[in-house]
């Protein structure tokens, strides 16, 4: 890919970012005023009063104005997961990978390098594009008489790393926000649930004599907000880890079809 296209590539990426972002908050809001904060949800039809008795939306509204922006880190959590899913399973290339490296092996072996390529176009996903790069490289070296054989294997092996270079920023791109998501959510859970706490014991005070029913209703209002918080965490670090494992296995593959046409060529190689 050219650095013009490569460029172009990475400012489509990073808008997506941005505007899944301004997207998600936007959504979440929307979801805080006018489905949480429906008057319908409320007695008298008023969302700052008291909320209809079992309505869980009405007390969810009352989390106060962290609960969008918990809510949005959810929406921000699940399209990037998905976006990584699709990443990935384009990533991994049509067929199984070790049967794809078995079939490259067979080629290598009988040096048929264009077969090998060929194969590698249908393959397509990282492990094919980054052994396309070392089956042409491996071909040019071939012919090539001015360089002895362990000069050919250095050559070789840097154009293997630097098609790996370029293929992993592709796969662990977006893994920050989950990770991100992972630390951040249970901490601003726990900002609104202090804030919830606040203006209940305030709203008790001012009341001037104990009711237990309001100061009930104030913490359970309050807990919300640290329950959101909990499971966007847990979430994002399920997901994590999820595709952080794939990546590790995609990259094992990789090198492991690399150390393959290394050590082919040095058998090959006088």
């Amino acid at each position: 890919m050219s650095k013009n296209g490569q460029s172009l590539k990475e400012a489509i990426q990073s808008a997506f970012a941005t505007g899944t972002i301004l997207i998600a908050l936007a959504i979440a809001f929307l979801v805080y005023f006018f489905v949480l904060g429906n008057p319908v949800n409320f007695e008298g039809g008023n969302p700052k009063g008291h909320g209809l008795p079992g309505n869980y939306l009405a007390i969810v509204y009352k989390g106060g104005y962290i609960v969008p922006i918990l809510i949005s880190l959810v929406l921000i959590l699940l399209t990037f997961s998905f976006e990584r899913a699709f990443t990935l399973r384009k990533a991994k290339g049509t067929g199984p990978i070790n049967a794809f490296i078995l079939k490259l092996q067979g080629y290598l072996n009988s040096d048929k390098i264009d077969e090998a390529i060929e194969s590698c176009d249908k393959q397509k996903g990282s492990v094919g594009s980054v052994m396309k790069a070392g089956l042409k490289k491996y071909k040019e070296l071939q012919s090539d008489t001015r360089l002895d054989k362990d000069q050919k294997l250095v050559s070789l092996q840097k154009e293997f790393e630097e098609a790996t270079a370029l293929e992993l920023p592709m796969l662990s791109r977006n893994l920050i926000f989950l990770s991100t998501i992972a630390s951040i959510a249970v901490l601003i859970g726990l900002i609104g649930t202090v804030l919830g706490m606040i203006r209940a014991f305030a709203a008790l005070a001012q009341a001037g004599a104990p009711d237990a029913l309001a100061l009930a209703t104030g913490i359970s209002e309050a807990l919300i907000n640290t329950a959101f918080g909990i499971t966007g965490s847990t979430l994002a670090i399920i997901m994590y880890n999820y595709f952080s494992t794939k990546i590790d296995n995609l990259t094992y593959k990789i090198d492991e079809a690399g150390f393959s046409l290394t050590q082919t060529f040095a058998s090959k190689t006088k």
